[in-house]
């Protein structure tokens, strides 16, 4: 044989190594893409919840500050009204012409709408017009963001390999947190180094103006995408059949209670990311009467815990199966969340901060499975509009609502115990959607 001559052996060994090194990069750029889309989407999401009480001054002046807040609040969960019609618009998108073009779209309306937000005059200006205003925008983001975090999912979950899908689609809500923790450094440095006068008058707008620009990235990025090739064999399959069904309207006839289980798995989410995450400064800091410093302090700490175990759960979910930590992170809520909240009610800084990180590492449990258990609900055809459907009807009834419901709860019963019976009632409605799952076989690992 020639000495450097390439055996048959060597040149499959090497095409095979070349095949790797391509799906290796493809899978790179999938995760750095979804992540940096949700982290843009989370990022506003953090910044309007925790700035409510001045974006409430600024908004609703005739208010007093508790009503003002609920006002802030109800055009939260305004927004998300629109997400289930978001969910079967960037849905029908994604089945039909792809997962790249939905989430490339997606990503352009969410940052023009941040962008206006922070353009907006007050009430003293224009009156009525300036919360009509803010409304809008928060409906454009809402429908807008209602294909980020499912497109993201199904994006990631068709690109990875069959034994890492789990830790893949965790990027997913550990980059939402990383929006929301960003959010919360943010604005944490601005209650810092600026006075309350530039931070009712100019500072607020600060972080919405970012938006452009991350957004731009994130654009930039998915441009350079190519869908999974799990989509691609499927769309070339369909070529030659009937044209099928609106992905909606299969789901309605075909898959109806795999639909009606994903809501009631994810409204745990929904409520538990809702509070924990993003209503909860405002919670230590009106009821319990922690400054603001401190209140961004734990909650940022408490998102640094969840961002890694939410990771970890990923992982963990590959190895040990989706539904048993699904099920263990409804019955951590049901039998911790009310003595957890009492313990806060101590308002001793270290015994918040630990409460905080718990329920952080419970809610881990809970979604860093979630992403790829909906996921493997339903079938490529119409995973992306089952998976944006469902949870974005769960998001609408309970996760845009959680703030609003926590502090009207509060108001009327007096306690500032109220949220967590409300945490502990949603986990039940989890467990018992993860109970029909197992019933009927839907977990398939």
């Amino acid at each position: 044989m020639t000495i450097g001559a390439r055996t048959p052996h060597s040149l499959a060994a090497k095409e095979s190594i070349n095949v790797r090194t391509i799906k290796n990069k493809s899978l790179s750029k999938a995760a750095t893409a979804c992540f940096l889309g949700n982290f843009v989407e989370w990022f506003d999401y953090a910044s309007y919840g925790f700035m409510a009480a001045i974006i409430s001054a600024f908004f609703f002046p005739e208010y007093d500050s508790t009503t003002a807040l609920i006002a802030t609040f109800s055009v939260f969960a305004l927004s998300f009204m629109v997400r289930p019609l978001g969910g079967i618009f960037w849905g029908h998108i994604g089945d039909r012409l792809g997962r790249k073009t939905a989430l490339s779209v997606s990503i352009i309306l969410m940052s023009i709408a941040t962008f206006c937000i922070a353009l907006l005059p007050g009430y003293e200006s224009i009156g009525l017009m300036a919360p009509l205003l803010l409304l809008i925008c928060r409906l454009v983001q809402g429908f807008s963001a209602s294909g980020e975090y499912a497109g993201a999912a199904t994006f990631l979950t068709e690109h990875a390999p069959k034994d890492r899908k789990g830790f893949y689609a965790s990027l997913v809500p550990a980059s939402a947190a990383t929006g929301l923790l960003f959010g919360s450094l943010f604005v944490s440095a601005m209650y810092s180094y600026l006075s309350p006068e530039d931070l009712h008058g100019w500072g607020w707008r600060v972080p919405f103006l970012l938006a452009a620009p991350l957004g731009l990235i994130g654009l930039y990025i998915r441009f350079h995408l190519e869908d999974s090739q799990e989509f691609i064999q499927f769309q070339q399959q369909k070529k030659t059949k009937v044209k099928d069904p609106a992905p909606i309207k299969t789901i309605f006839r075909h898959h109806r209670s795999s639909m009606f289980a994903a809501c009631g798995v994810t409204s745990l989410n929904a409520v538990g990311f809702y509070l924990l995450l993003s209503y909860m400064p405002i919670y230590l800091t009106f009821e319990l009467g922690l400054s603001e410093q401190q209140a961004f302090t734990i909650s940022s700490l408490t998102l640094t815990g969840y961002i890694v175990a939410v990771l970890c759960v990923g992982a963990l979910s590959d190895r040990f199966g989706r539904g048993q930590l699904l099920v263990l992170a409804c019955l951590c809520f049901m039998l911790f969340t009310l003595p957890l909240f009492f313990l806060m009610s101590l308002s001793h800084f270290a015994i918040i901060l630990l409460a905080q990180i718990l329920m952080g590492l419970f809610l881990a449990l809970n979604d860093g499975t979630l992403t790829c258990f909906l996921c493997e609900l339903f079938p490529t055809n119409v995973r992306y509009s089952g998976f944006a459907f469902s949870f974005n009807s769960a998001n609408a009834i309970f996760g845009g609502t959680a703030p609003l419901v926590a502090t009207t709860l509060i108001e009327f019963t007096g306690s500032a115990m109220a949220p967590a019976y409300y945490m502990m009632l949603i986990a039940a409605i989890a467990l018992t959607a993860m109970l029909y799952c197992n019933r009927h076989h839907y977990f398939y690992r």
